[in-house]
């Protein structure tokens, strides 16, 4: 236990009573002075009398009674963490993502899409992964791409599709291709902005692609 005191002197008998306890406590000098009068009074007076409190089954609950079970540290992840209610719109025609929570736009970003034989597909679907500092894998080669700059996919990915090819919402180095349709079917963003809205969803918010 760690004592800390704004006087220099503490009650023997105060530091007897806290010894072991796993807390911090700071006394102002009103209150120690009031405990060392309350000390006083307890040697001069060893006959004090202190009001009854009562029965313990008047305001103990009855029964065992367990702590509540916490979740361990590899229970809790960034993204399990709870998020506002939200659902994500993209507008094809608008090249743009807004996120929405309670039907109030809170969040909005220009975006590159599919290029023409490779568009993203239209539908309503929901965020199924998330990732920070993912890894890419080139589809063609199988070369392991780590994360950093040059990352193909930026510094966050967030899939909502997963047919024959993974979809998703991602980061790129080549922030001036943004507002075009150059994709392979994925939506890129500018790191910035899909980091800001990683931070506004969950693995199953809802995704509307609408033309």
């Amino acid at each position: 236990m760690t004592l800390r005191s704004t006087m220099t002197h503490v009650p023997k008998w105060l530091a007897a009573t806290l010894s072991g306890a796993a807390a911090v406590f700071v006394l102002s000098p009103g209150a120690a002075m009031a405990q060392d009068e309350m000390a006083y009074r307890l040697r001069v007076s060893p006959n004090l009398q202190v009001p009854p409190l009562g029965e313990p089954g008047d305001f103990l609950p009855s029964g065992d009674v367990r702590p509540p079970e916490l979740p361990s540290d590899s229970q809790v992840t960034p993204d399990s963490i709870s998020k506002p209610n939200s659902r994500i719109e993209l507008r094809l025609g608008e090249r743009r993502v807004y996120v929405y929570e309670d039907d109030e736009i809170v969040a909005s970003y220009p975006v590159a899409i599919g290029k023409p034989g490779w568009e993203t597909p239209i539908g309503e679907f929901e965020v199924t992964n998330m990732a920070l500092d993912p890894i890419w894998e080139n589809p063609w080669t199988g070369e392991l791409v780590p994360p950093g700059p040059n990352s193909p996919i930026g510094p966050a990915v967030i899939v909502f599709y997963e047919g024959d090819d993974w979809i998703a919402f991602h980061g790129t180095p080549h922030e001036e291709l943004i507002g075009q349709a150059v994709s392979h079917g994925c939506v890129r963003m500018r790191n910035d902005d899909i980091l800001a809205m990683y931070e506004k969803v969950n693995p199953g918010t809802p995704v509307v692609v609408a033309q």
